[in-house]
């Protein structure tokens, strides 16, 4: 089925749509960003995941974006005061620049957050290595996505063995900081003892030998992951080049 087969698009495709969208918010105002976050939202609602987006959307870009929003509104220059209390002032021109630097901070985001929340790392790291990414660099991004959320798997279970230890890890900041502050150098030694074994184990596989590589994994491209490479690419430079012809007349 159509819907299927827009489901299961390859890696690189989602990557170049995900690429040419954060692209093209450089070239147009707010309007357009958030018209593209829509684009995001309806598409995170075509694989079944708007709410968890959402979320992850408020948990890792909300606190960044109203930062950002508050500190260009206060102290972007300008001349129309839209609102002035002692020496703190809010222009429009800041209004403006605040809420256009937050769309494009909110797209590209939400881009690269949907991207991997409808791709696994696996799956993006066999469609570059089949396009001819060294295996050892391919090997180097791979660990690079995956050391957060093993170091937060790790952390849970030692936190869960230290309370099981009778080691008060609820309460108050303190009473956290010092249950976790101990927990950084089973942590950290972890990492590296799972970092040299998997080197080995690598290896012993003959990673690095001089021969031909034998895939277990083989991420399928199809004639319609091409043509809407190409097509994402094309409206990105037609996009750009009509925002450019616009400026200058």
């Amino acid at each position: 089925m159509a819907g299927d087969n827009i489901l299961k698009l390859n890696p690189l495709t989602k990557i170049t749509f995900a690429i040419c969208l954060s692209i093209s918010v450089f070239f147009a105002d707010y309007p357009y960003a958030l018209g593209c976050f829509i684009v995001l939202c309806f598409i995170a609602g075509f694989y079944r995941i708007l709410k968890d987006y959402l979320i992850m959307l408020l948990k890792t870009l909300f606190i960044i974006i109203i930062f950002m929003f508050i500190l260009q509104a206060l102290f972007y220059p300008g001349h129309e005061i839209v609102w002035q209390w002692k020496f703190i002032s809010i222009k429009q021109e800041g209004l403006m620049y605040a809420l256009s630097l937050s769309s494009k901070i909110l797209v590209i985001g939400g881009s690269i957050l949907l991207f991997f929340k409808t791709t696994h790392v696996k799956d993006l790291v066999s469609s570059l290595e089949q396009v001819g990414l060294s295996p050892a660099f391919a090997y180097v991004i791979l660990s690079t996505l995956q050391i957060i959320p093993q170091m937060e798997k790790r952390s849970r279970q030692i936190m869960d063995a230290q309370r099981s230890r009778g080691v008060e890890t609820e309460g108050n900041l303190l009473s956290r900081a010092k249950a976790f502050i101990p927990s950084l150098g089973p942590l950290i030694l972890s990492s590296i003892v799972g970092t040299e074994e998997r080197a080995i184990t690598l290896e012993a596989r003959a990673f690095s030998a001089p021969v031909k590589k034998v895939r277990a994994h083989v991420v399928k491209e199809t004639p319609t992951d091409k043509w809407l490479r190409i097509l994402f690419i094309s409206l990105l430079i037609l996009f750009m080049i009509w925002r450019v012809v616009l400026w200058i007349i």
